[in-house]
């Protein structure tokens, strides 16, 4: 991922992975292959990827989507965080327990437009 988008040096990519990884708590598995991992690692490794060039914004569609709740809770938690540290998080979910327990602004799709329904 990092190559694709210019990144040459080795030991720079190696680092920058291992900064992701520690941030969303996954630093403890580098040695495992995808499909060992639990639902929640896989979904933590995705935001770790998507963390890599540290973008302005990252779009969660529905990252809780298949996992269980505690498991589910603690993505949307990683997913504040990040949003507390300087990047933007927009994401779906038809999960409404999150919406009531995470705060944020939520925004409701009705009418081919997009509602406000309250800030957090």
């Amino acid at each position: 991922m990092l190559r694709a988008t210019g990144w040459k040096n080795k030991t720079d990519i190696k680092h920058r992975i291992n900064e992701v990884l520690v941030q969303v708590g996954m630093q403890n598995k580098t040695y495992k292959m995808t499909h060992e991992l639990s639902g929640g690692e896989q979904q933590r490794v995705v935001i770790a990827r998507a963390l890599l060039n540290s973008p302005a914004l990252i779009l969660a569609d529905e990252p809780t989507g298949n996992l269980d709740p505690e498991t589910g809770s603690q993505i949307v938690d990683l997913l504040q965080q990040i949003s507390d540290s300087g990047t933007a998080v927009i994401m779906s979910t038809h999960n409404y327990s999150i919406v009531q327990t995470f705060p944020g602004r939520i925004m409701k799709c009705e009418n081919a437009g997009l509602v406000d329904l309250m800030q957090g």
